[in-house]
């Protein structure tokens, strides 16, 4: 915040007040430009990445995707699928293509925690500097500054980048649509708009289809600003649309077309599809507050998740529902700018409607604030469940605005009087109330923050008072100046301090991507949601580690018993719910058959498939216990009535042998 504010405070000292550069700059590197650019920018991307690695070697495993990312990283068959577990039976509940990064990574460096969150810390970084880049090209240098800051400042993004999720991948790859659809639509190019159809196809990779709920902003930019015909700027959007088709389904086409004998089962489905996974369990299921019901599309059901705890609240809280982005628990993560950027994005539309069709200006204003309005709408109605970040996709518009409104703001302030002159002070009245609002929703958490915030912004106004009254030209200017950047701190600063919380141990670690406390729920659901590493989890040499220090005792025995007796078996044994196998996934890399998958509603193995394994001998060993749904529930039943129970103390564990399977289930 203080390199973002002492760049914005220069540019406009040495410009007579003017913030450089003009909207619409090459958005090129900033060689050639003012001369704190540079060294504003590198201090920006360090800051970003102090508070993405800060204690990262201390981070801990994501209680579901950690699995993966290990089975993926052991064989390239379970890479390019997202098998769960080493033997392949069955895939994540979602897409895989956030985790190849993951998984490239532990092939690399070893298995690790620190090694799963490094690709994340990378693709926070690049996040920071592609969102400078586009708001540099669409509104100005000190625009690009600012969104640059007030994105990386933003708590969500702090815990964003530091944890093992989807969506920093997805949102490095919006943002990577974005820069390449305001560069097409500048000069009407059709290759940087192919490019960003390729950018949101590999989104979906990451996020499905909450990635395209990005192209009605980018199509919207081009469709309204690009300076060609209106034929050819359809024809373009056709053809980058085509891409973006391609490349959105490519993996659910080779799911599709693999016979199901040589691939995973598709977890979350009851039909093997992976069309179900995408449409059915990872996009509908998300909107049963709405009254859509998935269960005709072969999915499973949501609220069928086998030990999860509850969501929150239910149908019955609608208003609630609707109202969950200014709730404490998002609004502390994300929302400190919503009125600032709110005010930008009506000043910038109202302010610029008489300008040509084509001015990149006001396109790029109706970009941010139609991806602003659609994932503010999306998350809105779904279910959200605590994953803060999800968020990192809403702060991106948000810093956006917040950077280019900020400029304008200043410009009608130093250029003008009239209606258009109260909008900064506006900006920070209105921004810096809201931050005291929801300060006070945690009086014990930093208690001096509201207080702080009301202080500065009192202060940033009667500067910018005092720089209208009588006096010298030049000691108003500067006046005027240290007004606008005790302005930035007042806005940008609750934020700030909220997303510093990570270089707290007690808020750095957060599965759920938060930064500071959040509601009492959510945040207990998030410490739910990670595994600590074991203190010896394994050398940095390049092979998964082959310790199992992470197990307990009792485990250790389990896994050595069913080790020594194998007897060329392909699963080690299996379980009936995918919690009782994802220590020894996780920590020993152990061939372990979880039935039912993530919601333990998977119908796999079903009780023929599971006799036929047992018949030839590819599983020896089942692992009774736990949550138990259907079909966990039916084979264990098989299992009770048919294999010998073993005096192994702690746990029950039987053995199955092939002549057992010719009993009838």
């Amino acid at each position: 915040m203080v390199s973002t504010t002492a760049a914005i405070i220069a540019s406009a000292q040495r410009t007579g007040g003017r913030l450089l550069a003009r909207p619409g700059t090459s958005g090129r590197s900033p060689v050639g430009g003012p001369a704190h650019a540079r060294p504003a920018l590198l201090a920006i991307l360090v800051m970003a990445a102090l508070l993405f690695t800060w204690d990262i070697q201390h981070s801990g495993y994501h209680a579901f995707y950690a699995q993966t990312a290990r089975s993926m990283s052991e064989s390239w068959k379970g890479f390019l699928f997202g098998s769960f577990d080493p033997g392949n039976s069955i895939t994540i509940d979602k897409l895989p293509g956030f985790l190849w990064p993951q998984a490239l990574s532990a092939r690399i460096f070893g298995f690790h925690p620190w090694a799963l969150t490094l690709p994340q810390v990378i693709e926070g970084v690049l996040s920071v500097a592609v969102l400078y880049r586009a708001v540099r090209r669409w509104a100005g240098e000190s625009a690009g500054l600012l969104a640059a800051g007030a994105f990386a400042l933003t708590p969500a993004v702090a815990g964003l980048f530091r944890t093992q999720a989807e969506d920093p991948a997805f949102t490095l790859l919006v943002l990577l649509a974005a820069d390449a659809t305001l560069r097409a639509a500048r000069e009407a190019r059709l290759r940087p708009l192919l490019a960003a159809g390729i950018w949101v196809g590999l989104g979906f990779q990451a996020k499905m289809l909450e990635a395209w709920a990005v192209l009605p902003a980018l199509g919207l930019l081009y469709v309204v600003s690009a300076p060609t015909v209106l034929r050819r700027r359809l024809a373009h959007l056709a053809a980058a649309g085509a891409v973006c088709l391609a490349v959105s389904a490519a993996w659910v086409l080779l799911v599709t077309l693999t016979p199901a004998k040589d691939r995973p089962y598709v977890d979350g489905t009851t039909n093997n599809s992976a069309i179900s996974q995408v449409v059915g369990y990872n996009f509908l299921t998300r909107f049963s507050s709405l009254g859509i019901d998935a269960k005709d599309t072969g999915s499973v059901a949501a609220q069928t998740m086998a030990g999860t705890v509850p969501k929150g609240p239910g149908a019955g809280h609608a208003a609630m529902q609707w109202a969950k982005m200014v709730g404490p628990s998002l609004a502390s993560q994300v929302g400190w700018l919503y009125p600032a950027a709110a005010l930008a994005a009506v000043c910038g539309l109202v302010w610029l409607r008489g300008r040509p069709r084509t001015d990149p200006l006001r396109a790029g204003f109706l970009l941010w604030t139609v991806w602003l309005a659609t994932y503010f709408l999306v998350f809105s109605a779904g279910a959200v469940g605590g994953h803060t970040y999800y968020m990192g996709v809403v702060a991106v518009p948000l810093a956006a605005l917040f950077g280019a409104g900020t400029v304008q703001f200043w410009r009608a302030w130093r250029n003008g009087s009239g209606a258009r002159t109260w909008a900064l002070p506006v900006a920070v009245v209105t921004t810096v109330a809201w931050s005291a609002v929801v300060a006070g929703q945690y009086p014990t958490f930093l208690p001096w923050l509201a207080p702080a915030a009301i202080i500065l912004g009192a202060g940033a106004l009667a500067l910018l008072a005092l720089s209208r009254t009588d006096g010298a030209e030049g000691a108003r200017r500067r006046v005027a100046v240290l007004g606008l950047g005790l302005a930035v701190v007042a806005m940008l600063g609750p934020s700030a301090a909220w997303a510093a919380s990570v270089l707290d141990p007690a808020y750095g670690h957060s599965g759920m991507g938060s930064a500071g406390p959040v509601s009492t729920w959510h945040h207990h659901n998030a410490r739910q949601r990670t595994l600590s590493a074991p203190p010896a989890a394994g050398n940095a040499g390049g092979k998964a580690p082959k310790s199992t220090d992470g197990l307990d005792e009792d485990q250790q025995r389990l896994l050595a018993y069913t080790r020594a007796h194998q007897d060329g078996a392909t699963y080690l044994f299996a379980t009936t719910s995918w919690r009782s196998a994802a220590a020894y996934i996780l920590y020993a890399g152990a061939k372990v058959l979880p039935m039912g998958g993530f919601t333990g509603a998977a119908p796999t193995p079903t009780g023929a498939q599971f006799r036929h394994l047992v018949a030839t001998g590819r599983l020896r060993y089942v692992v009774l216990g736990g949550v138990v749904t259907v079909p966990g529930r039916t084979n264990a039943e098989w299992v009770r009535a048919h294999c010998v129970r073993l005096p192994l103390p702690t746990s029950r564990l039987y053995r199955c042998s092939p002549r057992s399977a010719a009993a009838l289930p």
